[in-house]
């Protein structure tokens, strides 16, 4: 008896030691960023608090099975092709996302400006596609990116299918400024979710960055829920909102009601908030 308490001890201690090992393994790859998407060892080893060969050791396992890339020349380490493979499967897995990646692209080659669909992860919004136009080129793709809700109009579109106590419990009372056009209230917040869902669709003039703007619309499931947002995007002058809103809100809204006709949705919302 003895014996087997020593060997089942034994096992439980090397099944913690391995738990210990992922998940040491998994916060290494948090280190990596859009500002910071190379590492050294010394950095991994300064933000871990993780002892140099423990580190050494994780990071080149990761190495080994794809997680990560070490830079030959400048020996930087940098996120690896599987985590590519795999955010791949993911969205290949995302019902929007295959719902809206052509009607999305082909948006994007007619209106000839960025178009972006994304879904609401707790407090932030969740780029699934990003398709660029001549009138707003990108050198980066903006899908798997994160972005505030109440800074941007795909935001305002996925917060307007909420009710006003689920907006507070998603995004709170207040929030930060990214310019001085930033909504940072939550009563300011409501009064722009109203026009929302009066007109169908959300616009952002300088609200996340300068010079930016965008106009989105809601995306709804076969329950008639707001599941995901659909947006063009550019800079002002690109957009030129002034003479081309009501054109562009009537693009973005009958392209946003087609990828809900093929997640199933058959109508209105039963729901109103207000």
């Amino acid at each position: 008896m003895a014996h087997s308490s020593r060997t089942g001890t034994a096992a439980t201690s090397g099944s913690m030691s391995g738990t210990q090992s992922v998940e040491r393994a998994l916060s290494l790859l948090e280190y990596f960023s859009e500002e910071q998407p190379e590492r050294r060892i010394a950095e991994l080893v300064e933000l871990s608090g993780l002892g140099q060969s423990t580190v050494s050791r994780l990071v080149a396992t990761l190495e080994s099975f794809g997680y990560l890339f070490r830079d030959p020349r400048s020996g930087l380490h940098r996120i690896g092709p599987k985590v590519v493979t795999l955010a791949g499967v993911a969205l290949n897995q995302s019902p929007v996302h295959r719902a809206a990646r052509q009607v999305a692209q082909n948006l994007a080659h007619e209106v000839e400006l960025g178009v972006n669909v994304a879904e609401r992860h707790g407090s932030e919004m969740f780029y699934l596609c990003h398709f660029e136009g001549p009138l707003a080129p990108r050198n980066f793709t903006l899908t798997g990116r994160t972005a505030p809700l109440h800074a941007t109009g795909m935001g305002k579109a996925l917060l307007s299918g909420l009710s006003p106590e689920q907006v507070r419990e998603a995004v709170g009372d207040s929030y930060p400024a990214y310019t001085p056009r930033t909504v940072v209230s939550l009563d300011r917040l409501l009064q722009e979710l109203e026009q929302v869902r009066a007109s169908g669709y959300a616009t952002e003039v300088e609200e996340l960055a300068f010079g930016r703007a965008c106009v989105a619309a809601p995306v709804r499931d076969r329950s008639g829920a707001v599941t995901a947002a659909l947006s063009v995007s550019g800079s002002l002058s690109a957009l030129d909102l002034d003479n081309r809103q009501g054109a562009l809100a009537d693009k973005v809204i009958e392209t946003a009601d087609q990828i809900s006709i093929s997640l199933g949705f058959m109508g209105p919302s039963a729901h109103r908030f207000g």
